[in-house]
């Protein structure tokens, strides 16, 4: 009976946004068209936080003839991405309405922008959800044409270049990764056998001490540069500054606040199996590597930065460098923190991106010197930015302090000579992106008021759980952060 109602919830969850990828197809470019999107994604929250509360009451539970496994490491993830997708459809509403009123949104672009959204939704949670490795890497392909449409949606020089680049980096990213998972179905078929579905992570978990160490190792640095470029990570970071910055807003917001996650989340469970095979930290080593320079990197070019939505960008490069050292690190507290990092980065990043979408379109350019006074002008926004800002820097009490803390606490202890650089690149990136965020905020403005009011609820959401998370995290989340950390940390 509980596995019935598990399946009905899985099923809902993945139902709903392809249902609405299908109906928004149709009618996406009508006038309603951003509520019915609004509708899809809430209902998928929904049912996202149905299936939530089942694992939680019963455990983990694989169904579907083990098609679909769901445990602590994931179902969290997949509330995460519903309930971010649904406050991204929100801010969507009025924001999108501004673009076609200017002319840079079509009906067939309204289509195409609607449509797509839910099938992103669709791909990421398919992701999330599936037990099959193969499937893993179909669905993270499917998300990143899917979002390919979505950047170059605005179909300027500057966005088709931004798409373009994009879909090359990281189609050979996921080419790489396509190669890995062959690697490890090589490993799994000598153990398992051709008819013990060695696809099946669940059966690949079961079975991970006796794979052939030497191929584990070879398919988790193929999977890990493939995954690793949907993260973002250093040197193949290149695609994430432009299609952040030249897609529509919505767009910077999810790419930045869940397709990083999902990605991410491939490398671990591909990290459990390879620490299970080698019994050694050389995936570890690897992710502390490349998390690292990705850190170390993206603080010295937020410095850099002119355009507002491509300085956030380079600090979500930075966070996922962070996020992917703490896994790197080793156990149960790192990987608390990295977990924790996850959610609060997903919360704060999205709502910052809301914000900064509003004063775009307030002062016609994402040019920061050419933003200034949102707190005369919105008083709402100019906040909005300055506490997001604030929270994603690191200042107490938000999350990204507790979870900043724990890494380089963990840091000290087992990785000292890493803490000099980890400390120096969040101390450039807190004087760069505070002394580019101060005048947008306080400055002298002249702009006008905007013809649509912005959606701003899903930004003091967004803050307000992560000011709590750093305040207070709930017994259940608790929980679940010490499961999945200790499902991360089992195989180190």
């Amino acid at each position: 009976k509980a596995e019935g109602r598990v399946v009905e919830a899985l099923l809902a969850v993945l139902g709903i946004p392809l249902v609405g990828g299908a109906v928004l197809g149709v009618i996406g470019d009508r006038d309603r068209a951003s509520e019915v999107n609004v509708g899809f994604s809430f209902a998928t929250f929904v049912a996202a936080a149905v299936l939530t509360a089942q694992i939680i009451a019963d455990g983990p539970i694989l169904v579907l003839q083990q098609q679909f496994f769901v445990d602590s490491l994931n179902v969290f993830l997949v509330t995460l991405t519903a309930f971010v997708a649904f406050t991204t459809a929100l801010f969507a509403r009025p924001s999108m309405r501004i673009e076609r009123d200017h002319g840079k949104m079509t009906p067939p672009r309204m289509r195409l922008f609607h449509s797509m959204y839910q099938m992103f939704t669709f791909t990421m949670l398919l992701a999330l959800l599936t037990n099959n490795m193969g499937m893993l890497w179909v669905a993270m392909e499917a998300a990143t044409l899917t979002t390919v449409l979505l950047v170059g949606v605005y179909r300027t020089p500057a966005s088709l270049e931004a798409a373009w680049k994009y879909f090359i980096l990281c189609g050979v990213g996921i080419a790489q990764a396509l190669f890995g998972t062959i690697l490890l179905y090589l490993a799994a078929e000598r153990v398992i056998g051709a008819e013990g579905n060695g696809m099946l992570w669940t059966n690949l978990d079961a079975v991970k001490t006796s794979l052939e160490p030497t191929v584990m190792a070879l398919a988790f640095v193929f999977l890990f540069i493939g995954y690793g470029t949907k993260v973002g990570l250093a040197p193949l970071h290149n695609w994430l500054p432009d299609a952040h910055a030249e897609g529509p807003t919505p767009i910077s917001a999810v790419l930045s606040g869940l397709l990083l996650n999902v990605a991410l989340y491939a490398i671990l469970r591909c990290k459990i199996l390879t620490d299970g095979a080698l019994g050694t930290r050389f995936a570890g080593d690897l992710m502390i590597g490349f998390g690292l320079l990705s850190v170390v990197l993206a603080a010295f070019f937020l410095s850099r930065q002119r355009d507002v939505k491509r300085m956030f960008a380079y600090s979500s490069i930075e966070h996922m460098g962070l996020i992917t050292f703490a896994f790197g690190m080793g156990g149960q507290i790192a990987a608390f923190a990295g977990l924790l990092h996850m959610t609060v980065h997903s919360l704060i990043k999205s709502a910052i991106f809301f914000t900064v979408g509003h004063a775009a379109q307030k002062a016609g350019t994402q040019v920061m010197d050419n933003i200034r006074g949102l707190i005369r002008s919105n008083p709402t926004v100019g906040w909005g930015l300055m506490m997001g800002s604030l929270a994603i820097l690191g200042m107490p009490p938000f999350g990204v302090f507790a979870s900043e803390f724990l890494i380089l606490t963990t840091a000290m202890r087992d990785f000292p000579w890493a803490t000099p650089l980890l400390l120096l690149s969040l101390g450039v990136a807190f004087a760069s992106v505070l002394g580019k965020v101060q005048p947008m905020v306080f400055g002298e403005t002249t702009v006008k008021p905007l013809a649509h009011p912005p959606a701003l609820i899903p930004v003091f959401a967004h803050i307000a759980l992560a000011l709590m998370l750093g305040l207070y995290i709930p017994p259940y989340l608790d929980n679940w952060y010490q499961q999945a950390a200790r499902l991360i940390a089992g195989g180190a």
